[in-house]
């Protein structure tokens, strides 16, 4: 069977974690390289990128990817996962506030902020993630990391819930800032509901259920085409000797890039080579090779 490489946008659902989609997908196209960019909690629903095949070799170009979510912050009672997944704890706190209050308190998770990450999340702690020692009751001793809010904003009060959206730098947890808002606020609060929608280029109009993947007849045909990847890095098509040139991993002559530092290398219109990184003037070194030959979109 033909290697699969390709990026493809699945809409998680709720109930399942990242690592679920993945073994699903691995089923599903045969293709047991497959990786995301970044974790969704189960409870959480929305964009999550899949790199599949030698795709997955892009992956470190998204590590400070963008993210953006929509969601619900319950005021009242704070957990110990800070999502609705998890146990109340404290004395349940009657709500009785306001949208400009709650407005007034968020407007302090903005820009570059310390963030105490929750007890429940990937965070290691001696090279064990911080949840597997919480699940075991074991003390968990997280140290507050530097986040960037880039927008949080309150959209709407009903009762004693919120609505909101938000833009995030990679490694926010929202769950914390729902957490630390009803802290704040005197109240408790915790994250009752988020919904991913968008990674770095990658947004929900895009994104595919897995009941769509597993109907599809193609699901080539459902993943990015590969000149939308990595917009940021211009797009060049070579020639056959500067193609062959490439696949072993020499550098090339690209006279139409003379100042970009990064490009996408092109066999045609849509079979995406390599990216290629400036050494000097117009001469380009293949940094990450997506050698020829695997079904690729086009």
């Amino acid at each position: 069977m033909m290697a699969l490489s390709g990026v493809l946008i699945v809409d998680k659902p709720a109930g399942m974690t990242s690592h679920d989609v993945v073994a699903r997908v691995r089923r599903l196209t045969n293709e047991r390289s497959v990786g995301h960019l970044g974790t969704l909690d189960p409870m959480a629903t929305g964009v999550l990128p899949l790199l599949l095949g030698r795709m997955t070799r892009l992956a470190q170009f998204y590590l400070a990817a963008e993210k953006s979510y929509e969601g619900e912050i319950r005021f009242g009672f704070a957990t110990n996962t800070y999502d609705a997944e998890g146990d109340p704890v404290g004395t349940p706190q009657a709500v009785g506030l306001t949208l400009e209050q709650v407005r007034a308190a968020a407007a302090g998770f903005h820009g570059s902020i310390q963030q105490m990450p929750p007890p429940f999340s990937a965070k290691k702690i001696g090279g064990v993630p911080a949840y597997k020692l919480a699940r075991k009751q074991k003390e968990v001793e997280l140290k507050p990391v530097q986040v960037e809010i880039r927008e949080f904003e309150i959209l709407s009060m009903n009762g004693d819930r919120t609505a909101f959206r938000a833009r995030v730098a990679s490694g926010t947890y929202l769950r914390s800032v729902a957490h630390d808002l009803g802290q704040l606020l005197g109240v408790g609060a915790h994250l009752s509901r988020l919904r991913r929608t968008r990674v770095a280029e990658f947004g929900t109009e895009e994104a595919r259920t897995l009941e769509q993947l597993e109907q599809a007849e193609d699901v080539v045909s459902l993943c990015v085409h590969p000149r939308r990847i990595l917009p940021d890095f211009p797009s060049v098509s070579a020639q056959e000797e500067s193609l062959a040139r490439i696949r072993n991993g020499m550098a090339v002559n690209l006279p139409e890039m003379s100042r970009a530092p990064l490009v996408k290398v092109f066999a045609g219109q849509a079979e995406l080579v390599c990216i290629a990184s400036r050494v000097a003037g117009t001469l380009f070194h293949p940094k990450v090779v997506l050698i020829t030959g695997d079904r690729l979109i086009g």
